[in-house]
C-alpha cells in the first residue's frame, strides 16, 4: 500500500542515489547484489543479538533495492535482473525469519506461519504477474495490496525492535498478509477471467 501511494514523494531521494551510484559506474544488478548481503547480514545481526546494527542495514538493504530498480528503469531493465530482484527479496525475509527464529525459539512456529504466509501472497503475486496482459513501469505487473515491501519492512522492523516481545506483532503482520492474499486472489480472478 505504501510502495503504491508514497513511492512519488521518496522518488526524488532514490534517484539521487541511483544518479550517484550509476556515476560509480554500478549496474543495477550489482547493487541488487550490495542490497542482498546487507539484507542477509540483518537476520545474522539479530541472532547476535545486535538488533539495531541490523536495523540499520536493513533499511539501507531497502534503499538500495528501491536504487536498484530506479538504475534499471533508467539503462534498461532485463529479465534475470527482475528474477534476481525478487528472489533477493524474498532471500533477506527468510534471513530475517531464520535470525528472529534463532534468536527466539519461541517464535518457531508463528514465524513458520509467516513464512507460509509470504509465500502464498508471493505465489498469487507472480502467477498473476505472469499471467495478465496488463504492464506497469516495473517489468512485469504489479498487484498492490495491504503489505507490500515498506509494510513488510515496518513489520520486521518493529519485530526487530520489540524481540523476545514481538509474538503480537508478528500475528498482525500475518494477518496483514493474509488480507493482501485476498486481495491479490479476487483482482487476479477479476483481470484473468476476462
Amino acid at each position: 500500500m505504501l510502495d503504491t501511494h508514497c513511492r512519488k514523494y521518496i522518488q526524488p531521494f532514490i534517484l539521487g542515489g541511483a544518479n550517484i551510484l550509476m556515476k560509480l559506474k554500478f549496474s543495477a544488478n550489482q547493487v541488487t547484489i550490495l542490497a542482498l548481503f546487507l539484507g542477509l547480514a540483518t537476520g545474522y545481526l539479530v541472532y547476535l543479538d545486535y538488533p539495531f546494527i541490523g536495523l540499520g542495514l536493513l533499511w539501507f538493504s531497502g534503499y538500495l533495492d528501491a536504487v536498484d530498480g530506479t538504475i534499471a528503469r533508467t539503462k534498461g531493465s532485463t529479465p534475470f535482473g527482475t528474477v534476481m530482484d525478487i528472489t533477493f527479496d524474498r532471500l533477506v525475509e527468510i534471513g530475517i525469519i531464520l535470525g528472529m527464529a534463532c534468536r527466539y525459539k519461541e517464535f518457531t512456529f508463528i514465524l513458520l506461519v509467516l513464512a507460509c504466509a509470504i509465500i502464498v501472497s508471493m505465489t498469487i503475486f507472480l502467477v498473476t504477474g505472469t499471467m495478465a496482459n496488463k504492464k506497469s513501469e516495473k517489468s512485469f505487473y504489479y498487484q498492490a495490496g495491504l503489505a507490500e515491501r515498506s509494510e513488510g519492512f515496518i513489520m520486521f522492523s518493529t519485530m526487530i525492535i520489540l524481540g523476545e516481545k514481538a509474538y503480537w506483532v508478528i500475528i498482525i503482520f500475518i494477518v496483514m498478509i493474509v488480507v493482501t492474499v485476498l486481495q491479490r486472489f479476487f483482482e487476479a480472478k477479476k483481470i484473468l477471467n476476462n
